[in-house]
């Protein structure tokens, strides 16, 4: 069969800039060959990414659903699939996909498929939604079955149809729930956080704890402090110190999100908010920690001199010796970047620990409450 005999469907994966763009890239490249293949050579498939900010100033599932509508409307797409990095919501329950067979659009919150092995999981759903879709045109002129997602959600845990109403445009939708849905959803909230980011985005802190672990690494006292300290009272100081630096980043910079409704649903939203801003600066502070472990090992493996450490502590200066004093020093040069996060304006801060979409819904929800 020629080319020019075959059924051209435009697939259009509308994004939402930064992560949800990039999997969207990342899944044109080969989308068009596995469809055809799994569809049948009689069809080809025409796959376009575009970048807009759909979600812009809403996380209203039926607005979000007329604006990919209307957007559908103004382009020649046979089928537009709406990627987002927030999450959202359907009757108290956290969304995972929609799909409008009638319109031949969905929307698929990223969040919900988790935070390891997104590109797979996202390509495979992209994939299904797309062939339900358009299966479902061939479905309606020849009788055929209309394909649903159950083989894809079966290998997500917790994840099940829900009702939708008759005046909405989808059609089938599916969410998540129960103890591992909430758990895959808030691992993939922290993820499109991009907790790495954290790190040079508190470029004050950091240096305010260098400078603290430099000066901290050559005074005796510290020395005899740290040579006296068992491995429990280490470990303590080490989550002492972690647990400042987290919660004085999220009270400084006004992470903390409350929320002015008293519904049950509302404030299982924000715990799970909460949660994920725990969690995002949690991972960056740890990480920061490890770094500073480092950097103080280093500095104390070139600095110290043994015969003075030892006539300081009355302890020769072997590995322990190093080891127990970066770790301790570490743990006093966090404090200090607690205290030198203060310098970082709060805009800086909450740039470094959500996404772009994470933080225009934060700004919409301020505004909201205002």
């Amino acid at each position: 069969m020629g080319e020019s005999s075959q059924s051209v469907t435009v697939v259009a994966l509308l994004a939402d800039p930064d992560a949800p763009t990039e999997v969207a890239q990342r899944i044109a490249r080969d989308l068009p060959a596995r469809l055809a293949d799994r569809f049948g050579q009689e069809r080809r498939f025409d796959v376009k990414v575009v970048s807009e900010p759909f979600s812009a100033g809403t996380e209203d599932l039926a607005t979000l659903t007329h604006r990919i509508l209307d957007r559908r409307r103004t382009e020649d797409w046979d089928i537009v699939v709406a990627l987002t990095d927030l999450p959202l919501h359907s009757r108290g329950r956290k969304l995972v996909v929609d799909l409008g067979h009638e319109h031949g659009l969905a929307l698929l919150s990223l969040p919900s498929l988790g935070g390891l092995r997104l590109y797979r999981r996202a390509r495979r759903a992209v994939e299904e939604v797309v062939l339900s879709l358009a299966g479902a045109q061939a479905a309606e002129a020849e009788g055929a079955h209309r394909r649903s997602l159950d083989d894809f959600t079966r290998g997500l845990a917790s994840v099940h149809r829900a009702p939708v109403g008759d005046e909405e445009a989808a059609d089938l939708r599916y969410v998540v729930g129960g103890p591992r849905g909430y758990l895959r959803m808030l691992a993939g909230m922290v993820r499109a956080n991009r907790p790495w980011r954290l790190i040079p985005g508190l470029s004050k802190a950091l240096a305010a704890a260098l400078a603290t672990g430099a000066v901290a690494t050559v005074n005796s006292t510290v020395w005899s402090v740290a040579a006296a300290l068992s491995t429990p009272r280490l470990v303590i100081a080490t989550v002492g110190s972690i647990a400042l630096m987290i919660g004085w980043l999220i009270v400084d910079a006004h992470l903390w999100h409350r929320t002015a409704e008293h519904s049950p649903e509302a404030k299982k939203r924000a715990a799970l908010y909460n949660a994920s801003t725990v969690l995002t600066v949690g991972i960056g502070v740890v990480v920061c920690y490890v770094g500073l472990l480092v950097i103080n090992l280093l500095w104390a493996l070139f600095v110290l001199n043994g015969q003075v450490f030892a006539s300081v502590t009355r302890t020769p200066l072997r590995a322990s010796e190093y080891w127990a004093l970066a770790w301790f020093v570490a743990s006093v040069a966090t404090v200090g970047g607690a205290l030198g996060s203060g310098l970082e304006s709060d805009e800086a801060i909450r740039a470094a620990a959500y996404s772009k979409r994470e933080q225009e819904r934060r700004r919409m929800l301020d505004n909201d409450e205002d």
